[in-house]
């Protein structure tokens, strides 16, 4: 009877151990990841220190101010037709150097396709039979592949991208056919969230009850 309290006892305390990490563990984590991303961030944007602002010297992380500042003024400025223009010259240059511009045209796509106002580089969300038969990938549409670059001369190809979980910058590009491929009704950021959340934040209209 006593060793029996005693388990239960211990039971008890045990369940509310668990049940106190089980709650504050994400946030822990969620927390370390952003002073981690923050610090290197800062790091980064240490060079903007010797910009010697008067009234932010006396500021502590005065570079992040300094970076936001820069990037909304930087916003505004493309909005101009000049600086738009020379911002245009600056990227056919780039795009004539042999080494940069594979890195620089494959990271501005990137960017571009994570973005609410892009429409053109993920086509739509797909899902594909993926790595194996009988199981599934949630990708993107990219393009319809040119017959030239096509495994077969038979049939319609489409390129699509395949993220990863929990980094969605990283992924697969594979080639499927016309007939494997099924449109899924899903937006890119719900896509997105699906994806890095490994299955967790599913939309609401989608939930099972």
């Amino acid at each position: 009877m006593i060793v029996e309290r005693i388990k239960e006892t211990i039971s008890f305390f045990w369940g509310l151990f668990l049940n106190g990490l089980i709650t504050l563990l994400p946030i822990t984590i969620t927390l370390g990841l952003f002073s981690f991303s923050f610090k290197v961030i800062k790091g980064w944007l240490a060079p903007l220190k010797y910009f010697h602002v008067p009234f932010l010297s006396n500021i502590p992380n005065a570079e992040i101010i300094v970076a936001f500042a820069i990037i909304f003024v930087s916003g505004v400025l493309f909005k101009s037709i000049v600086v738009r223009s020379l911002l245009d010259l600056f990227e056919y240059v780039l795009e004539r150097v042999p080494l940069v511009r594979p890195v620089y045209l494959g990271v501005k796509h990137l960017v571009q396709a994570f973005s609410p106002s892009d429409t053109n580089t993920f086509q739509r969300v797909v899902l594909v039979e993926f790595p194996r038969k009988g199981m599934y990938s949630i990708g993107f549409q990219t393009s319809k592949l040119a017959s030239e670059l096509a495994p077969t001369e038979e049939g319609t190809f489409y390129s699509i991208f395949i993220p990863t979980t929990p980094n969605p910058t990283t992924g697969y590009f594979i080639i499927v056919r016309k007939e494997e491929v099924r449109t899924v009704d899903l937006t890119t950021q719900e896509a997105m969230a699906l994806i890095i959340s490994g299955g967790i934040v599913q939309p609401h209209r989608f939930k099972c009850k």
